[in-house]
């Protein structure tokens, strides 16, 4: 069997097309786990036939449905403990990355000791993160306190009793899922925790600005999805984040054209204003996380031209509920 034997935690690693990065991925699991399974979401680069020859143990998923990361994911915890029935914590690594020697270790530790904690993540970095401009925006993007938090990303521990309990992640998000599911874990009482200890190295691979705005309109979608599936509490933090996205993203520009007539063109001078407002909160956070000040100002830059992008795709969501609401 590939992994280590005995450990309490096995991992669910899932993938698309992911070649050398797959191959990264389950290279770095191999090391620190016991049983693995790769979850497939319709490759057609040889994935599927690269995790077999490894001895992996493999699910494909069915294309008459949708692909979605939480589907994978489900589909492969069902599979993983179907297997082994007495894991009690498992991994869930995506196949763009590669895990950190030494976390699963220090994470395990962590959900013995702490009863009330669901999940643990550490830290992630994007590598090659100097190698390009959206890269540096990733790895930024990446980083966040340790501590107590609200969600974890798609890299993550978790303790199998916990994601039991929740019901796992919701099939039919396309984006979001992880904030989702946390969400229902915080409603239930467990804790989840960001502990200091590299956790795992994301590989982008080659991006570009389309990827950043495409990136950037989920992230939309998923504010809209947290207001629309969580009420109250929970729910207010994607609320203020939608209040932002369409503030900045859709009311701003639409006053900033309208009052052009109005004020011979000074109206205009609310775009940098609103622009150096934000950068006045981002840039001195981004710098306490240890970010240079050229990176902390990129940062700002890019969440403040990110706004118009997330507005589009918090628009868009917003009208896919419309459709599916029955006429009255």
């Amino acid at each position: 069997m590939n992994g280590k034997e005995g450990l309490p935690v096995g991992a669910v690693v899932i993938g698309r097309n992911e070649g050398q990065r797959l191959e990264r991925a389950l290279a770095s699991v191999r090391r620190e786990v016991g049983p693995v399974v790769y979850v497939d979401s319709g490759s057609t680069d040889g994935s599927v036939a690269l995790a077999r020859r490894a001895g992996w143990n493999v699910v494909e998923l069915d294309p008459s449905r949708p692909f979605t990361a939480a589907r994978a994911r489900n589909e492969g915890f069902e599979r993983l403990i179907g297997r082994s029935p007495g894991l009690r914590h498992v991994l869930f690594l995506d196949g763009d990355c590669e895990l950190e020697p030494g976390f699963v270790a220090a994470g395990v530790r962590c959900l013995e000791d702490e009863e009330d904690v669901a999940l643990v993540c550490g830290l992630r970095r994007e590598r090659e993160a100097r190698s390009s401009l959206y890269k540096r925006l990733m790895d930024m993007e990446l980083q966040g306190p340790t501590g107590e938090i609200a969600s974890s990303g798609g890299d993550v521990l978790m303790r199998v009793s916990a994601f039991r309990e929740a019901g796992g992640f919701r099939p039919d998000l396309a984006a979001g899922e992880e904030p989702e599911l946390c969400s229902r874990l915080r409603k239930a009482g467990w804790r989840l925790l960001r502990i200091d200890r590299p956790m795992s190295r994301h590989d982008a691979g080659e991006v570009t600005f389309a990827w950043w705005w495409r990136r950037s309109m989920r992230a939309g979608r998923t504010m809209a999805e947290g207001v629309l599936l969580h009420g109250g509490k929970e729910g207010a933090s994607s609320m203020r984040a939608c209040l932002s996205a369409l503030a900045h993203g859709l009311v701003l520009p639409l006053m900033t054209v309208g009052l052009v007539p109005f004020t011979q063109g000074w109206s205009v001078v609310l775009v940098p204003l609103d622009a150096l407002s934000m950068a006045v909160r981002i840039v001195p956070r981004r710098r306490a996380l240890g970010a240079s000040l050229s990176d902390a100002v990129l940062y700002a830059a890019a969440c403040f031209l990110g706004k118009i992008p997330q507005c589009l795709g918090l628009l868009s969501s917003l009208a896919r509920l419309g459709k599916s609401r029955p006429a009255s």
